[in-house]
């Protein structure tokens, strides 16, 4: 009897740091559009297919010292790359629907309650006896950098099967988009993309990291969008391109230009392969933007399909600033050519962990095409989401208020400067 009062206490001191209480609820990026205890609107939601993971962040307050303990702060947080971008694009008003597992074990309770308390669908969530929860352990140096992590995430390559997903078909059929994120096995990542192909809906993939960046050599010709770092570009331009080695970046560069000159080989061959748009992310020198395709090319792909309408208030704060518009009406007058290609500064920011960031970027992105952003206004949006991500102890950001997303999207898109018309 004392072990179980004592397992009871454990699990309510660890959901104390992942439900979101009311003072966290304030302020949040924009509220969720359902509580837990009101109904669920189905309709046309965005799809997320990939891990639900319990993170566990140690954070030192002095240097750590090998081989003793260090003083320092323990946290339990919800994350996982397609949980973070899912949970990030609803606080930005969209209503996405993730395809995911948890098992029966404390970590699964935890992170199902904190989604079903977002009022969230738990539809497309397998809750499997026999599976492990997947988690990971982070340990921190005193910048906020990861120094050391430990992953237990087996169960997503295991039970997100294609049969899984094909069970939501009827989803993905009618998605505004679908994104996937390379944890998932490479069958279930191709029978998602071919879901995805065979319905039309726009395809984002998410590389991950760069061993599994290589999981794109069989779906290239489906992706729409793809989100790679530096090196992840390289490690996805050379599974796509076996007959051609790219080496990473090693040497320094002297510019933003010319960065992207040494990057515009492995950057056009990726496209070249049948990718529209690349989001490459270079950390705090901010994102490139590269496309064949115009501005307006995924709301085209969109038009037929209609996302949850409360994100348009983002839309409508973005989309009616007077100097977004100049500046994107100055990009549109532009004569466009085969390569379009832009830099996005990033901010100053106070960091207080970077995990989490690149996915709230994504998120970002994807929310505001599902309210109707071009990909120029998206990008602007994603990076200011990615500021609040960064200063934030959670993984997706509960304290930015719409207001300043917004007014740091403007200042971000007005900051942007095309690199190439070639």
């Amino acid at each position: 009897m004392e072990d179980i009062i004592a397992v009871r206490r454990r699990l309510e001191s660890i959901a104390g740091h992942l439900q979101p209480s009311e003072t966290l609820t304030r302020d949040l990026l924009y509220r969720n559009p359902v509580s837990s205890s009101e109904k669920i609107i189905d309709g046309p939601s965005p799809v997320i297919i990939g891990g639900m993971v319990l993170d566990i962040h140690a954070v030192p307050d002095v240097h750590p010292v090998p081989g003793t303990t260090t003083p320092g702060k323990v946290r339990y947080v919800s994350g996982g790359v397609a949980r973070n971008v899912a949970e990030c694009m609803s606080k930005l008003g969209t209503r996405p629907f993730i395809i995911s597992v948890v098992g029966f074990d404390m970590a699964g309770e935890l992170l199902l309650n904190y989604w079903k308390s977002a009022g969230l669908s738990t539809e497309g969530i397998l809750k499997l006896k026999g599976a492990t929860t997947p988690v990971v352990s982070i340990i921190y140096d005193c910048n906020g950098e990861s120094a050391a992590a430990v992953a237990s995430v087996e169960a997503v390559e295991t039970f997100v099967t294609p049969e899984w997903i094909r069970l939501f078909s009827h989803k993905i059929c009618s998605a505004p988009v679908l994104m996937v994120d390379a944890n998932l096995h490479p069958q279930a990542i191709e029978a998602a993309c071919q879901l995805a192909a065979e319905y039309g809906t726009p395809l984002w993939f998410e590389p991950v990291s760069i061993a599994k960046s290589a999981r794109i050599a069989s779906i290239g010709n489906y992706i729409t969008c793809a989100s790679p770092n530096i090196s992840e570009l390289i490690a996805m331009t050379n599974a796509l391109s076996p007959d051609k080695k790219f080496d990473p970046i090693t040497k320094d560069f002297q510019s933003i230009e010319s960065l992207f000159q040494m990057l515009k080989p492995a950057i056009c061959a990726l496209l070249e392969k049948g990718i529209k748009v690349l989001i490459i992310t270079l950390g705090s020198y901010g994102v490139f933007l590269c496309s064949t395709e115009g501005l307006d090319f995924m709301n085209q792909a969109l038009n037929r399909r209609t996302a949850s309408s409360s994100g348009k208030q983002l839309y409508e704060l973005v989309n009616k600033n007077r100097l977004a518009n100049q500046f994107l009406h100055s990009i549109k007058t532009r004569p466009q050519s085969s390569l379009n290609a832009y830099h996005f500064p990033s901010l100053p920011a106070s960091v207080v962990s970077l995990t989490g960031a690149g996915d709230c970027l994504v998120g970002g992105i994807l929310a505001s095409i599902c309210a109707g952003m071009d990909v120029m206004q998206s990008t602007a949006v994603g990076i200011a989401v990615a500021k609040a991500a960064v200063e934030a102890e959670s993984n997706v950001p509960t304290k930015d208020s719409l207001k300043t997303v917004r007014d740091e999207a403007v200042n971000i898109l007005a900051a942007a400067k095309p690199l190439v018309f070639n």
